[in-house]
């Protein structure tokens, strides 16, 4: 199975860069295995397939499956940074800060909630 992703596709750069969902979702709905690929065509272009990075996303609990992939806030941590290099330098400007407010937001988001799984003692479980 495989579902091609488009919504960061804007301009020629991210249109280059195939990125394709591999598995069908899980428990909860989400999917785990995902792969950005360099895929350009067209004219002045090389014909190009080259596989950039295969991402690979927690698949099922830990207690029960220990750890096997990323999580969202791994991720998140990744682009965090790199925003934060581009505001401390020459391309610093307004909508990367508010880009990096909204991924500093969604990371308190996804903390609080496991604080919260915590405080229940169900993190690490399929326990809504």
């Amino acid at each position: 199975m495989s579902r091609r992703i488009q919504t960061h596709e804007v301009n020629g750069l991210n249109e280059a860069l195939l990125v394709a969902v591999l598995d069908e979702p899980g428990h909860g709905g989400a999917c785990h295995h995902y792969q950005i690929r360099r895929w350009e065509r067209g004219p002045g272009f090389m014909h190009d397939d080259v596989e950039l990075c295969s991402i690979q996303f927690q698949n099922g609990p830990i207690k029960e499956h220990g750890v096997n992939g990323i999580s969202n806030e791994a991720l998140l941590a990744i682009v965090r940074d790199r925003l934060e290099c581009f505001q401390a330098g020459e391309y610093a400007c307004g909508t990367n800060e508010q880009a990096l407010n909204h991924v500093v937001s969604a990371m308190v988001a996804l903390a609080s909630r496991t604080r919260e799984r915590v405080e229940r003692g169900v993190e690490g479980t399929h326990v809504k």
